[in-house]
Parts: structure tokens; C-alpha cells; sequence
């Protein structure tokens, strides 16, 4: 299955901020969505959504037209949308997060816990069951949204800024989960638009580079930093990457070096289960 734009257009007061861009996502691979600040990638993004409605172009879930669709007709095709701001119900606990939006799926209550347990344990927060909200850190309320979003079983996630707000490990952390989503056996297409170039460049099997209203290039990732055209609209002369393609878990050695020269040692760390009387509720911002 693919979700595919064609010549996507928007105007706005005269202007034209996305003018005639197409793009596509096959299931089970990950594609980004690169950009300088007004660029048009966040319109772009948000007409393939459904939370803006273009002037013209098209937008197909496989070759059924779904550009006039509101979201939640999207999300019953099997789009699902992680938005940039915090979406978990911050006074209700991790559990209830995910029951709420079990309880729209045709399950009985027994089917409906063992999702919920299914979910909890592929996203690796069964200890934060009883959290609430309001007191997760940036990397767990990412998780706990993620675990949303699959509840519903979708065939793509689209997702808006997912590392904002989010520590160097946890970054890591969502890269990986990113990744086991695509290649899973439910091989749920990803799009992922984000300012962390060196994560985006990571987890993305291919990237579009929008610029000035429209795609200047397009290719696999690792090919980019060298794309003349990439250089000039998106990257600059004087950028470097760090890690090699697909090496994602070279952040997580970079993130521990820097603790360990600020004299902390996370391999030294208890694993203890997260409580609320563990975490305040500025964590999110950090």
C-alpha cells in the first residue's frame, strides 16, 4: 500500500507556499520531510494530514482518493498523526490513555486489556502503567503517544516533530521504535518531519528537501549531504554528520560520553520503576 500527494499546492494571501509538490510513502519504509523554517514542509505535511485543505493537487491512500477526507475519516483508512505539542491526556494515567482510545475499537473488554498489555510492553512502558500525564518526560509521553497511535492498528503514522522536547537517549530510544515499526510485520509506512537533521538522516530510508515552496531533491538519505542542490537549499557548506547512515545507536554512545565527563555514570544506574512522586512535571520540557 502507498500514501501518495500529487502537485500539492497552497496559497496563502497571495503567496504560494507549496506550489505543485508530490511525494510518496510505501508501507514498511521511512521517509523524511526536510526543510529550512518556511519552506513549506509543515504545509505540505499538514495537506497530506488533513488539517489543511489544498488549492489544488491530490492526495491518494493507494489509488483511492482521499484529499476531501477530514482526519478522523483518515484515521479510520488507516493514517495515523502524532502532532509536535503533547497529546496525552496529562490528568489520566498511562493506562487510561490507551484504554480511551481502545475503547472506540470493536474489542470486548478482555481483548481490550490484552491490547493494552501488548502496548505497554512493545513500547517498553508497563512501569509507567500508573503515571500520569502530566508527570512523564518528553521520551515517555512520545512512547505513551506512540502506543496510541497503534492502538488503532494504522497502515502509516505521520509524525510532526517527534524529537522536540526530547533528551539525547530517549532520542535514540524513538529512533529505534521508529525503525522496528517500519520493518515489523505490520510494516506500517512512516513520514517524519523533524529539525533534528542528524536523527531525520538516521531513521530515513529516503528524504524529500522542500525549499521556497517546492521539492528541490529527493533521494535516499545518505546520498544527500552530498547532493549539490541539498547543500545550497537545505544543508550549508559548512555542515557536517556525525555518525554514518543508519547508525542510530551512535547517538546513544555520544549522549553517555557526554555524562561521563560531567561525572555521571548511567550504566551505574538503578532500574527502578518510574512513580509520580518520581517525576515532576517540568520534565516535559527538557
Amino acid at each position: 500500500m502507498k500514501l501518495r500527494a500529487e502537485n500539492l499546492v497552497k496559497v496563502y494571501r497571495g503567496r504560494r507556499v507549496v506550489n505543485g509538490i508530490s511525494l510518496e510513502v510505501e508501507q514498511g519504509e521511512v521517509v523524511g520531510l526536510l526543510g529550512p523554517n518556511g519552506a513549506g514542509k509543515t504545509t505540505t505535511f499538514y495537506m497530506i494530514v488533513g488539517l489543511v485543505r489544498p488549492q489544488s493537487g491530490h492526495v491518494y491512500l493507494d489509488n483511492r482518493e482521499i484529499t476531501r477526507l477530514p482526519m478522523y475519516r483518515r484515521a479510520r483508512e488507516g493514517i495515523a498523526y502524532l502532532p509536535q505539542e503533547p497529546s496525552v491526556f496529562r490528568n489520566l494515567t498511562v493506562e487510561e490513555n490507551l484504554l480511551l482510545v481502545l475503547e472506540a475499537q470493536p474489542l470486548t473488554k478482555a481483548q481490550r486489556r490484552q491490547r493494552m498489555e501488548e502496548l505497554l510492553g512493545q513500547l517498553n512502558i508497563g512501569h509507567l502503567r500508573r503515571s500520569l500525564g502530566r508527570l512523564l518526560s518528553g521520551g515517555e509521553r512520545r512512547r505513551v503517544e506512540i502506543a496510541r497511535a497503534l492502538a488503532a492498528k494504522p497502515k502509516f503514522i505521520l509524525l510532526d516533530e517527534p524529537f522536540t522536547g526530547v533528551d539525547p537517549l530517549a532520542i535514540e530510544d524513538i529512533g529505534n521504535i521508529v525503525h522496528d515499526l517500519a520493518k515489523s510485520e505490520n510494516r506500517i509506512g512512516i513520514l517524519i518531519t523533524d529539525h533534528n537533521v542528524e536523527a531525520m538522516l538516521d531513521i530515513t530510508e529516503r528524504a524529500y528537501i522542500i525549499a521556497d515552496g517546492v521539492k528541490r531533491v529527493e533521494g535516499p538519505a545518505h546520498t544527500l549531504l552530498q547532493d549539490p542542490v541539498a547543500i545550497r537549499s537545505y544543508f550549508g557548506e559548512r555542515y557536517t554528520y556525525s555518525r554514518g547512515h543508519g547508525a542510530h545507536q551512535g547517538l546513544r554512545a555520544r549522549a553517555e560520553a557526554e555524562l561521563r565527563e560531567a561525572g555521571i555514570a548511567p550504566w551505574e544506574a538503578p532500574e527502578t520503576e518510574t512513580t509520580p512522586k518520581e517525576k515532576e512535571p517540568d520534565h516535559e520540557a527538557h
